[in-house]
């Protein structure tokens, strides 16, 4: 019987690791996909630098103006984004500690038989965190959103202008 009672303890403590375990999964694949998304970022404020330098350089573009002021919005938007993925992927790495921790602390509790509480606490409060974290992205999304949907404006904006060129220039000829 108190073999049956060792291995069924064993398997407690098996069992009261996979939560821990499958949330560290959760935590990893979250910050994978937040540094590309960070990445992205990155790569979009480069690209940006490099085309209001190739404007500055510039003077025979059309549309200097209107071109700055959105290359200006597209910098704060890409701002706010990344300050939201550092958030996020802060706290993404401290639930993964957190997580990491609460399985230690399942092992330690497991073999001392005190302090029961110490992996629930982790676990809780890597839990909250890694909500945070979540939220953090659904607020970059929706801001990523805002930067696709501005430069969308801005690239029929762009459009209308050169039509509206295109039939001045027209009628000019025509009335030639």
């Amino acid at each position: 019987m108190e073999d049956f009672s060792r291995a069924l303890s064993a398997l407690n403590v098996l069992s009261a690791m996979i939560t821990p375990a499958v949330l560290i999964s959760a935590c990893g694949t979250l910050v994978f996909s937040t540094s590309t998304r960070l990445a992205r970022i990155v790569d979009r404020v480069r690209e940006l630098s490099r085309a209001i330098e190739e404007l500055s350089k510039t003077e025979s573009v059309d549309f200097p103006d209107e071109r700055r002021a959105e290359m200006d919005r597209q910098l704060a938007i890409q701002t706010r984004r990344s300050r939201l993925i550092q958030n996020a992927l802060t706290a993404f790495y401290l639930s993964l500690s957190l997580f990491v921790g609460a399985t230690v602390a399942v092992g330690f509790v497991s073999v001392f038989k005190s302090s029961g509480w110490v992996p629930n606490i982790l676990g809780m409060i890597g839990t909250v965190i890694l909500f945070y974290g979540c939220v953090m992205l659904i607020a970059e999304t929706r801001l990523a959103l805002r930067s696709v949907n501005s430069e969308m404006e801005f690239t029929l904006m762009l459009r209308n202008k050169y039509q509206e060129r295109r039939a001045a220039t027209e009628k000019q000829a025509d009335n030639l």
